[in-house]
């Protein structure tokens, strides 16, 4: 029987990554509205560590007084891109801002110097109310210009490796690789 977790998350992208991940490992991921909770935390802390808690405990609390199933474990992450030659910007700003701004901000900035990374931090609260963190990063470079058709966010100008996008990756491939995937690897080995 699968173990009941709520995502808590409206973004469509995380949540279509949460379920393809974890039900490879007998976790039934229930969205918020699935579990009957309308509620959208706010993310107002300054690291992602921060924001994933503040989440997930909301989320947890509202789960424990409207989830007919009873108690169920929340799992809630917050995640973004760190460029290096932006002094690690995004980071925990990654939603209000979007792909012309970053293709703005670093210009004609040299290849070499657009290092960046995807970082994510996972908080797991059991059906206990017991808290565990996970984190995974991918490291990569931002191109020049979008492509690919897959993923969300930033995945269209984040190169894996020169010329390849991770909107350019499968789904399969792609959570091989993301920050998410690595993040959710260690949750699943965890429990």
């Amino acid at each position: 029987m699968n173990r009941k977790i709520i995502a808590a998350t409206n973004n469509k992208g995380k949540l279509a990554e949460l379920k393809k991940i974890l039900s490879s490992h007998s976790f039934a991921v229930l969205s918020l509205a699935e579990a009957g909770i309308t509620a959208v935390p706010d993310e107002t802390g300054t690291t992602f560590e921060e924001n994933a808690r503040i989440k997930a405990r909301e989320i947890f609390a509202l789960a424990k007084q409207t989830y007919a199933g009873g108690s169920p474990a929340v799992i809630a992450d917050d995640s973004g891109l760190e460029v290096d030659f932006l002094g690690g910007e995004p980071g925990v700003y990654s939603a209000n801002y979007d792909i012309p701004w970053l293709l703005e901000k670093l210009g004609n900035t040299p290849y070499e110097k657009r290092g960046a990374r995807f970082v994510c931090c996972i908080c797991y609260i059991d059906e206990s109310g017991n808290e565990q963190f996970f984190h995974g990063t991918c490291e990569g470079t931002i191109g020049f210009e979008s492509k690919g058709e897959n993923g969300f966010g930033y995945d269209p100008v984040f190169e894996i490796r020169e010329g390849t996008t991770m909107a350019m990756l499968t789904d399969d491939e792609k959570n091989a690789l993301s920050h998410r995937g690595n993040a959710l690897r260690k949750f699943a080995e965890f429990i």
